[in-house]
């Protein structure tokens, strides 16, 4: 899939809610009333919310994109069995991601992540693998407003995710938008890896919390997400023009950003 630069801007621009213009952009390029987008400052936007809607925020592609990990899972039709963090790894099929730079990132090191070359097995240290469905309008989760840390979760508050791509993909969970760049439409999934130690794994098992109490703060909620889920990839998927899907929602996200950007 070629991944423009414009088209990642639009996609960063949906999960994290706001306007994100990408310093590589000409157009940009040299602004110094621009606010740099960390992944970090990513991360805990799309998963608690904890970001400013009046910022004038672009993205450095080279710090915030890590290209030799993406990985074009579009023609890929999966037989192998495979486990991440002790878990099975339904590998996203049909999906393109693009991984971010979050290698060196904690001081826990990289073991969460496991290793680099193909395996069916997991690793010591590593985390499972899941998928979180996110929107402009708010974090969506698998039950509608439960991923986001909230009081109205199925089982229990918190932030939830699923190790089944096939849950996190469906309409109601996914983002969806029409790119202005390319014309075409997509859906936009999160993939993380999750500490087995904090995750509960609810009553549906194809559910997976992370509980965060009412009434937590926001530094010890910033400080929960981040031992606990780490978003390593964004992917994205082409919704072609035969395909039954309703798309005001994700075009709905999309007119949003464009008026941010006026």
């Amino acid at each position: 899939m070629d991944m423009d630069i414009n088209l990642k801007a639009e996609v960063v621009s949906l999960l994290f809610g706001q306007a994100v213009k990408s310093f590589d952009n000409k157009a940009f390029r040299g602004r110094r009333s621009l606010d740099k987008l960390s992944v970090d400052e990513f991360h805990l936007g799309t998963l608690i919310g904890n970001k400013s809607p009046y910022r004038d925020l672009a993205f450095d592609e080279h710090d915030f994109f890590d290209p030799e990990y993406d990985y074009d899972f579009t023609n890929l039709s999966d037989s192998k069995v495979c486990s991440r963090g002790n878990e099975l790894y339904k590998r996203p099929e049909g999906w393109y991601r693009m991984a971010l730079k979050v290698r060196g990132k904690y001081p826990d090191g990289d073991a969460w992540l496991g290793t680099n070359e193909w395996r069916r097995h997991s690793v010591p240290g590593e985390w499972p693998v899941s998928y979180h469905g996110t929107s402009l309008c708010g974090a969506k989760g698998i039950v509608k407003e439960h991923y986001k840390v909230g009081g109205r979760a199925m089982y229990g508050r918190g932030i939830y995710s699923t190790p089944d791509i096939h849950v996190a993909e469906r309409e109601e969970y996914a983002s969806t938008f029409r790119s202005q760049t390319t014309g075409k439409r997509y859906k936009v999934i999160l993939q993380n890896r999750i500490n087995p130690e904090e995750r509960e794994v609810c009553s549906r098992k194809d559910y997976w919390l992370i509980p965060v109490k009412k009434g937590t703060s926001a530094a010890k909620e910033r400080a929960i997400v981040e031992r606990s889920i780490r978003p390593y990839g964004i992917l994205i998927k082409e919704i072609r023009d035969d395909e039954d899907e309703d798309e005001d929602e994700g075009e709905e996200a999309q007119t949003d950003i464009e008026e941010q950007r006026v």
